[in-house]
């Protein structure tokens, strides 16, 4: 039985409780964790506002966890993403993958985490000072979700 979780959600997260969840199951020999916070890029930054699209942005994220289950041997996979503003220090998002081998476990995380910072429907804006603009793609942020399609060196996986 696995648990797949995909929650977007306004409030703050509990990685650890969130975690011991996906520890439960049975034969699970690895658990990856990444949590993404809002940095305060030196002082400057303020917060972060993010939206997307309730119903469509949870698909999509399901839609990829699927695929990171097809494509690797997972027990669980939890992801949370957060909304609305959020101050430099707290948590943005939460990717955790089991498997009962940590290779498994590192890709689909990766895999997770590549597609979130690239192709998520969330549209993020930094409040500085007395200014907000909003966050464009980075090409470094794609080139690094190249990896996992065709013709990238992970595909194959």
């Amino acid at each position: 039985m696995a648990i797949l979780t995909v929650r977007i959600q306004r409030q703050p997260f509990d990685m650890a409780a969130e975690t011991a969840q996906l520890k439960k199951l049975p034969g699970v020999g690895a658990v990856v964790t990444f949590s993404g916070l809002c940095r305060d890029e030196g002082g400057r930054l303020a917060a972060l506002e993010l939206e997307h699209y309730p119903g469509m942005a949870e698909a999509e994220i399901g839609r990829h966890v699927e695929a990171a289950k097809t494509r690797w041997p997972l027990m669980g996979v939890t992801v949370i993403h957060r909304y609305g503003r959020i101050v430099p220090g707290e948590d943005i998002v939460l990717v955790a993958t089991t498997s009962s081998h940590r290779e498994a476990a590192f890709a689909a995380a990766e895999f997770l985490m590549d597609y979130l910072k690239t192709q998520a429907p969330f549209w993020k804006q930094v409040e500085k000072a007395n200014e907000k603009t909003w966050v464009e793609a980075k090409a470094t942020d794609d080139a690094a979700a190249g990896r996992w399609t065709k013709g990238g060196r992970q595909a194959a996986e």
